[in-house]
């Protein structure tokens, strides 16, 4: 059964750092396509970063590019987002997802989901 459990969010002021992660269960995550999605209230589901082992390819948004980085622990099978240099607009619902091979930031390229983890950034 695959699952996926994000964990590490919470409120951070604005310049802060948090890294999420994303333990995976039911599926080896270094052959598939792992991506972090953010969303906020009213707006649709945003792609943040992707992570293909396999296809040795990485993706990241142009909104947080230069502030978010994504690793992962294969010991864990648990992936990661850095997030650093956080801005009230990281605001949001973030969820991570597994795909197929390559990588990808839009929804539906996505089968399963993890439950999400709240990140707030305010002063």
């Amino acid at each position: 059964q695959v699952q996926l459990v994000e964990s590490g969010g919470g409120l951070v002021q604005p310049g802060g750092s948090l890294r999420l992660s994303c333990a995976a269960s039911g599926f080896t995550l270094d052959n598939y396509a792992i991506a972090w999605f953010r969303q906020v209230p009213g707006k649709e589901r945003e792609g943040v970063s992707c992570l293909s082992v396999s296809a040795g390819v990485s993706s990241i948004a142009d909104s947080v590019k230069g502030r978010f980085a994504t690793s992962r622990d294969r010991a864990k099978n648990t992936v990661y987002l850095q997030m650093d240099n956080l801005k009230p607009e990281d605001t949001g619902v973030y969820y991570c997802a597994k795909g197929s091979y390559y990588c990808s930031l839009q929804t539906p390229d996505f089968g399963s989901w993890g439950q999400g983890t709240q990140v707030i950034v305010s002063s």
